[in-house]
């Protein structure tokens, strides 16, 4: 069993080599679906990249991953991801009131100013209530919640503030 499990890690630093010297991460949309273990092993299937991510390691590796390979994400994208996920209650009870200094902060990261900020937490407020109404949003664990949330901002802010 040890020999199988090193095996599997082998074949994982593999990928992850061959992932960083394609040069290709970082175009996507999220540091959940495009940086990370999850990345490295599944560049064409988002779903599986971020369920690895998760299943992994909570997703930590992933959110951190520009720090040490920045090749493989946006450090832009990673920290607004670790803003999401580390203040995901507030800035989804903000995104219900259409306001407040976390939602506006993501944002902010995004390339929203305050010109542009009030149509874009329109938007995700609109959006991400889609999201929240859900049959499945209940039964995710709060990383995927936050995942979904990161992509209804992002979407916005490209939408709205040209990010």
């Amino acid at each position: 069993m040890k020999k199988f499990a090193f095996v599997v890690a082998g074949l994982c630093l593999t990928a992850s080599s061959m992932v960083m010297a394609a040069g290709e991460q970082g175009s996507g949309p999220s540091p959940y679906t495009e940086c990370g273990i999850g990345a490295a092993i599944f560049k064409e299937t988002d779903w599986a990249a971020a369920t690895s991510n998760v299943t992994w390691d909570l997703g930590t590796t992933a959110l951190s991953s520009a720090s040490y390979s920045p090749e493989m994400c946006s450090p832009k994208k990673v920290k607004a991801a670790m803003l999401i996920r580390d203040n995901y209650p507030q800035i989804a009870e903000e995104i219900a009131r259409g306001q407040g200094e976390h939602l506006d902060a993501a944002l902010e990261m995004f390339g929203c100013n305050a010109a542009t900020q009030t149509a874009a937490a329109t938007q995700v407020r609109g959006e991400f209530g889609r999201v929240v109404s859900a049959p499945s949003y209940g039964a995710q664990k709060q990383l995927q919640k936050a995942g979904q949330m990161y992509q209804v901002i992002q979407s916005a802010a490209q939408g709205r503030c040209g990010a």
